[in-house]
């Protein structure tokens, strides 16, 4: 890609992306392709998996799907800690690779380890022991309860084996194995993908199990995930595989873990819970917006997988650049991804908008959710640009420059101060319609967009936090 942009008889493609991409240095194009084209299938496939679990569910009953969407926010709970967690990871751990110290890698990891099995191993018992519980958390409709319950009690073991994995696929990404992580997650979600059809629908001559039958296939599929990333762990040369090493943590790498990697962590825990209290409200507020709203999230994420990945790859590029201490260079780069980010955003909100008129004919819903799921996919196609920003400002750019703590506070006051807030008045105090209540709450990125715009053009949020040990 960057021969191409530098060539001076260059096919029609690479004109408009040498005329887009304004100022970057030979070869940045390159660089960000490699790490993004893996990271972009991997994401694509993911939200493929949950596409196909909404369509499949979508033509059992609408109980199962809206059921299956909302036991499906422990796994959205748990998917913003592994997100978090990524990012808290990659701060560190992609500065250390650039440095090319392989045995710091490995204790991070190690880090990672126990907050991820802790983390899993909760949200294991809590589904396997109470899941009437957890499931009357998002809604308190009697049909909804039973049926999530089920989905809970079979899903359980699926989120301990992605304890183990998770944080594993996070360091590789970090030392750019960008390609071994989109195997292993390929495999394992078009698996899923397959025993979804034959468990929910009953094929080849086995019960046609429904909800029950997506919560085993997933648990399935992430068993296989394991046992491929630990096949791959003892045989992977990058970095120590003895215990003694990965579990003897240096009280100041865990001290700089703490003071520049968890606020990473906490800030998505916290954004995670304040974007599930969306799901809280609106499980709330009927039946029908639930499931327009399980549909519309699936649309937006598939058609979000390239902005995704240009910011994982971005904290990945540089933060190996600010580990060998090329700053300059970091900076610069950091601007081209900003161009790049506006725009995919831009495209992504376009072939949304083309897409909704066709999106709700996939799924069996009512007339109402029916017509909900119409302006929900109007109102992403806006919400997802300010997404899309603030994503590559706060998760990527500033965190993997060692300024987690700007974002951590930016996103704290935006949705505990200002969208939650909101969201709770304009449903239970002024009980203004459902879809007024969700384009509300699809304020919050615009809220804090500017704030985040005026640090990145600071350039005070880049730092090399490496240390010899």
């Amino acid at each position: 890609m960057s021969n191409i942009l530098r060539q001076p008889n260059e096919n029609s493609s690479g004109t408009i992306r040498r005329s887009l991409l304004k100022n970057t240095r030979p070869g940045f194009g390159q660089d960000l392709y490699r790490l993004v084209l893996p990271i972009v299938i991997q994401n694509l496939i993911t939200s493929s998996v949950s596409l196909a679990d909404t369509v499949m569910l979508g033509q059992v009953t609408q109980t199962a799907l809206s059921a299956s969407s909302l036991a499906g926010q422990v796994q959205f709970l748990l998917n913003i800690v592994f997100f978090g967690l990524n990012s808290a990871l990659t701060i560190l751990a992609a500065q250390y690779w650039g440095k090319g110290d392989s045995r710091s890698i490995s204790r991070i990891f190690g880090i990672g380890l126990i907050i991820s099995v802790f983390c899993c191993g909760l949200a294991t018992v809590l589904a396997l022991f109470a899941p009437f519980s957890v499931i009357r958390i998002w809604t308190n409709v009697p049909e909804l309860i039973e049926a999530g319950a089920r989905y809970l009690r079979v899903v359980a073991l699926s989120y301990l084996f992605a304890g183990f994995s998770q944080p594993y696929l996070s360091i590789m990404r970090s030392c750019e194995r960008v390609k071994l992580s989109t195997v292993i997650s390929s495999i394992t979600l078009i698996l899923n993908v397959i025993l979804n059809a034959v468990l929910i629908f009953g094929l080849f001559g086995l019960p046609a199990m429904g909800i029950e039958g997506a919560a085993l296939a997933t648990t399935i599929s992430r068993g296989i995930e394991l046992a491929i990333c630990a096949v791959d762990f003892a045989c992977q040369k990058l970095m120590p595989r003895s215990p003694l090493i990965i579990f003897s943590i240096p009280k100041i790498l865990l001290a700089d873990f703490g003071r520049y990697s968890m606020p990473a962590f906490i800030n998505d825990a916290l954004w995670g819970l304040a974007f599930n209290m969306n799901s809280i409200i609106m499980g709330h507020l009927g039946s029908d917006i639930v499931a327009a709203n399980s549909v519309v999230t699936v649309a937006r994420d598939l058609l979000s997988v390239t902005g995704y990945g240009v910011s994982t790859a971005a904290a990945i590029l540089l933060g190996k650049e600010i580990g060998a201490n090329n700053l300059k260079m970091a900076k610069n780069d950091a601007s081209s991804v900003m161009q790049v980010t506006v725009i995919i955003s831009i495209i992504q909100g376009i072939l949304l908008l083309a897409a909704s008129p066709i999106i709700p004919g996939f799924v069996k819903i009512s007339d109402t959710s029916r017509s909900y799921l119409r302006i929900m996919l109007w109102i992403s196609c806006v919400y997802q640009f300010g997404q899309m920003v603030n994503t590559v400002l706060i998760a990527s750019l500033f965190r993997c420059g060692g300024d987690s703590r700007y974002g951590m506070i930016l996103d704290i006051i935006c949705m505990w101060g200002f969208a939650v807030p909101l969201g709770l008045i304009s449903a239970f105090v002024l009980k203004l319609p459902p879809i007024w209540v969700y384009a509300l709450m699809c304020t919050d990125e615009f809220a804090k967009m500017p704030f985040a715009l005026h640090h990145y053009k600071s350039g005070n949020w880049i730092r090399n936090l490496t240390r010899d040990f």
